[in-house]
């Protein structure tokens, strides 16, 4: 049998974990760091534990498509529980941590699930507060047994007594596990993850093993990934690009997953085990270079020149390096020293000396920030995805890689433009279904499997590069007929690092606003130097001085948009900065940090009033969700700000 036959006998995620025990049994698999130590599991060790925990599962009574929710933070249990879900038939359903209990409950009521496991006491907590709305629900197997010992055990479990189950049933449950897992195939159901219900109710994305496994493959083959790369998993697991990254990829490859000991200690974490791949949301990128410009600001003055005038360079002469373009000796000279000096160091800092391969995706990322990250020689790259599409619609080729788009279509993916502007794409990991969801799926997906995104942008004649302009939904036209592209003006706004989120309105209005979310980290660290007295997010917000530099921020965006023949009229002409961060607890964003527009939009209705009506500040009462559930209200007058309004630049066609 050729190589490419027996690569092609690969059709399911349990099959590509066989393969893996048996090419790279000694390699490690997982890592995690527990009590400032890393342990380690094998491929072959991690197999042993998922084989038992399968068989626990079908001892449990586990039928064959039953769902199986996985809630809590990255960890080879949790990971290692999706796997076996699937080798005992049932399908893996993992959740946002960070979800409350009614979010937690629709989820679980609407997939019917039977059984969930859940990472400690506080997700325990969460589901037994709504168990009354979940009478199908029979078993919750937990992973941090601290907290949970006087707990009840009707249903409760910790995952190590149901692997002792699983091996003391050895001789019942193995015949059954094996003959569901010789059952399985390439359109057995993998995983179902839910969206993040941006314009509604999250609805849960049904793929397949044929789906995960060939997105992963076309992937990792793309980009030459290896056995012997490195991931760290920190991102929630219950969105697609973990899903991908950290069982998809990471199965077809064989390589290492490691999960950090907490959200606190990641980039410390990150620096200590130095993956060779890496990937991150815009707003992780940001927040990084955030925090080493602030550590700039109180650096000397020869460390400051040091580190400007090797940055200068480093711009200048950085991409090309990394893109394989001619670059002269002496430069090359130059940016060796730079890199000994400046450069070296700090990606030790940031974690990324040995990353070969980054990529960032969700927003759009500001051009001078990814621009930094690429001239410090590492390659961070934009994919365009989505849940429905097994993550991968475009990506962008080593050599082809620019800040203004995302790239051309990945591997077997074919991509059209409607004419309404909104891309539709078809490819291997095109979703099956959104379960118990027949009408949004046939709205979706057409009979011939072209999918319609919900994004509006085009493709360049030239290079084949996808540009992405806007949600199709969100892009329309002002009062005065000018086009009215929020989601692009946002991404301008947030460029700055004062500034965390920005939610611009004039959709069928005669002018543009905005609201204005500041970065409490930057602003604050601004606040310290500058003698600024502070006791809260919103005092700050509120703070006349910091007003005046979210003013010079939207002037200069305004004169960038002006400059914009198409996009022109979105020039910011009202703002405000608001008097509490837009959270998920209150329903304003998603777990992923996409804001919900229309909330927004209702939520604070008298506000977006008030920047129309010419008022110059306004009182409001605002109801708050605490990290414990509990509601309660704040109270702010905001003033809103008038913004300078640049000369629109027009072309002589347009003039005439």
């Amino acid at each position: 049998m050729s190589s490419h036959k027996r690569e092609n006998a690969y059709e399911t995620v349990p099959q590509l974990l066989a393969r893996n025990v048996h090419q790279f049994g000694n390699n490690p698999a997982y890592r995690l760091k527990e009590l400032g130590i890393w342990q380690s599991w094998t491929w072959a060790e991690s197999a042993a534990e998922i084989d038992s925990m399968a068989l626990g599962l079908v001892d449990l009574g586990l039928e064959v498509g039953d769902h199986v929710a996985i809630i809590g933070r990255n960890h080879p249990v949790l990971y290692w529980a999706m796997v076996a879900v699937q080798c005992a038939g049932g399908v893996p359903v993992p959740l946002y941590k960070d979800s409350g209990s009614e979010e937690m409950a629709f989820v679980l009521e609407h997939c019917d699930a039977r059984f969930a496991f859940a990472e400690d006491q506080e997700q325990v907590d969460k589901i037994m507060e709504v168990a009354e709305q979940l009478p199908k629900l029979e078993s919750l197997v937990f992973v941090d047994p601290r907290g949970l010992r006087k707990y009840g055990r009707e249903k409760l479990r910790h995952y190590q007594d149901l692997q002792a189950a699983g091996r003391h049933a050895r001789d019942t449950a193995a015949a059954v596990l094996e003959e569901r897992l010789q059952a399985q195939c390439a359109d057995t159901t993998a995983v179902m993850l839910y969206t993040s219900g941006t314009t509604g109710r999250p609805k849960g994305v049904v793929l397949s093993n044929r789906n995960v496994v060939q997105a992963s493959k076309l992937s990792a083959e793309f980009d030459s990934l290896r056995h012997d790369d490195s991931v760290l998993a920190y991102l929630p697991m219950a969105w697609v690009g973990d899903f991908v990254f950290s069982i998809g990829q990471a199965y077809y490859t064989g390589f290492c997953v490691n999960c950090p000991e907490s959200a606190d200690t990641m980039q410390a974490d990150l620096r200590e085990i130095g993956p060779s791949y890496f990937f991150a949301p815009p707003r992780y990128f940001e927040g990084l270079l955030t925090s080493v410009q602030i550590r700039m600001e109180d650096a000397s003055r020869l460390k400051k020149w040091l580190f400007k005038s090797a940055m200068a360079h480093a711009r200048a002469v950085g991409p090309d390096l990394l893109d394989g373009k001619p670059v002269g000796a002496w430069d090359r000279l130059k940016y060796a020293l730079c890199d000994y000096l400046v450069i070296g160091p700090l990606k030790n800092t940031l974690g990324m000396s040995r990353v070969r391969l980054g990529y960032t995706a969700g927003e759009a990322i500001g051009p001078d920030i990814f621009d930094f990250y690429r001239a410090l020689g590492i390659n961070l790259k934009q994919l365009y995805g989505q849940t429905e599409a097994t993550v991968f619609i475009t990506i962008q080729p080593d050599g082809e890689v620019r800040a203004d788009t995302v790239g051309v279509p990945a591997p077997e993916v074919e991509i059209r433009i409607d004419d309404k502007d909104e891309v539709h794409y078809r490819s291997p990991g095109t979703f099956i279904e959104y379960f118990k969801n027949p009408e949004s799926t046939a709205s979706t997906k057409d009979p011939e499997g072209w999918v319609a995104t919900g994004d509006a942008g085009f493709i360049e004649e030239d290079t084949g590069h996808l540009r992405i302009i806007d949600r199709a939904k969100d892009v329309g036209k002002t009062a005065t007929g000018d086009m009215f592209a929020p989601k692009f003006v946002e991404n301008k706004i947030k460029f700055y690092p004062d500034i965390l989120e920005a939610v611009v309105f004039g959709a069928d209005r005669d002018r543009c606003t905005a609201f204005i979310n500041i970065d409490l980290t930057a602003v604050g660290n601004w606040a310290e130097r500058n003698n600024v007295a502070y006791a809260s997010y919103q005092e700050l917000a509120g703070h006349p001085r910091v007003a005046e530099i979210i003013s010079s921020h939207i002037e200069t965006v305004n004169r960038s948009l002006a400059e914009d023949e198409m996009l022109s009229g979105c020039q910011i002409h009202r703002f405000l900065i608001l008097h509490k961060e837009l959270d998920p607890d209150d329903g304003e964003i998603t777990r992923t940090r996409k804001v919900r527009r229309r909330v927004v939009e209702e939520r604070y209705a008298d506000l977006l009033d008030a920047l129309y009506n010419g008022s110059e500040n306004v009182h409001v009462e605002t109801e708050v969700t605490y990290e414990d559930g509990r509601k309660g209200s704040i109270s702010a007058d905001i003033q809103l700000h008038d913004a300078v309004i640049a000369d629109r630049v027009r072309t002589v066609e347009s003039a005439a």
